[in-house]
């Protein structure tokens, strides 16, 4: 389908829109339905934002969507100012990642002064999104993640909450901030483990708690591992566990046939994930002469 009528009539509103926000800006239009004005052109500036979205032309659509916000701001209209920002940066995600979080921000900005919380961290976590995987700068994700927490605590979501902590976590790992990650793990487990619909899950975060501590120091492990098992019983007949010992045992006789073996064994049953396996394979390299691989 041909779009490129709906383009030409998009960049006509616009021009109409600029118009009549020129005019409402001028002494006589301003004592002559200077907002009527400007009101029309910010429904001229959202229909145009829509066309372009037909166009597929994005960056354009966020642009319209943008110029909505900036007029309903002056409106004080801002609950539509930040529903036009978020639509401006659901087109530009499109398009231009750095713009889209440009416009989130501004979201966020409007939302948090309205008190309204729940709405900004949703908006956060869609920042993380993209910095996670158009921009790829996992500290600002993180950053993100953090504040999207928090907003969830303070509302009392922590279900939400526990979600974002879990990615916070999770890059901590990779990054090697290995003492976030496990005071992360160890803290949404045990806001899981008294609960009957998510306690299977705790084993899962004390399993890879375990695991971070063991990179750090394998006497340390064993301490943690120990305290588990008392805070959360159900840890000692998990495989997770089984698994944490057998890896123990071949550590401390530097074995790493024996280390590969139980990996192996652990993996036919269930499947490691990419970041077992990272986690695995950084304790498997502090043993003496290992070829680093789970091969």
């Amino acid at each position: 389908m041909d779009n490129t009528g709906k383009e030409k009539e998009a960049m006509q509103l616009m021009a109409e829109a600029d118009k009549k926000v020129k005019a409402s800006g001028s002494f006589l239009g301003g004592m002559f339905g200077g907002n009527h004005k400007v009101e029309d052109a910010c429904e001229m500036y959202a229909r145009a934002a829509n066309m372009f979205k037909m166009a597929k032309n994005w960056s354009a659509a966020g642009n319209a969507f943008c110029q909505a916000a900036r007029l309903h701001m002056q409106l004080q209209n801002k609950l539509d100012s930040a529903t036009s920002f978020v639509d401006a940066g659901n087109a530009y995600k499109k398009a231009d990642p750095q713009e889209a979080i440009n416009c989130l921000n501004q979201a966020i900005d409007i939302y948090t002064d309205m008190g309204r919380f729940t709405i900004a961290a949703k908006h956060h976590i869609t920042i993380a999104e993209v910095y996670e995987s158009e921009l790829v700068d996992i500290d600002k994700a993180i950053a993100h993640y953090e504040q999207a927490a928090d907003y969830y605590k303070g509302e009392e979501s922590n279900s939400s909450a526990n979600k974002c902590l879990l990615k916070v976590g999770h890059y901590s790992a990779q990054l090697e901030q290995y003492q976030k990650a496990i005071e992360i793990y160890e803290q949404v487990a045990m806001s899981t483990m008294d609960n009957p619909l998510l306690k299977y899950n705790a084993k899962e975060y004390f399993f890879k708690a375990s695991l971070c501590h063991f990179i750090v120091d394998e006497l340390n492990a064993k301490l943690a591992i120990e305290k588990y098992e008392e805070m959360f019983p159900a840890f000692s007949d998990s495989r997770e566990l089984k698994l944490l010992k057998k890896l123990l045992e071949a550590h401390e006789e530097q074995n790493s046939e024996a280390f590969t073996e139980a990996v192996k064994e652990f993996d036919s049953v269930s499947r490691l994930d990419q970041w077992l396996t990272t986690m695995l394979l950084r304790i498997k390299k502090t043993i003496q002469g290992d070829a680093g691989d789970l091969k």
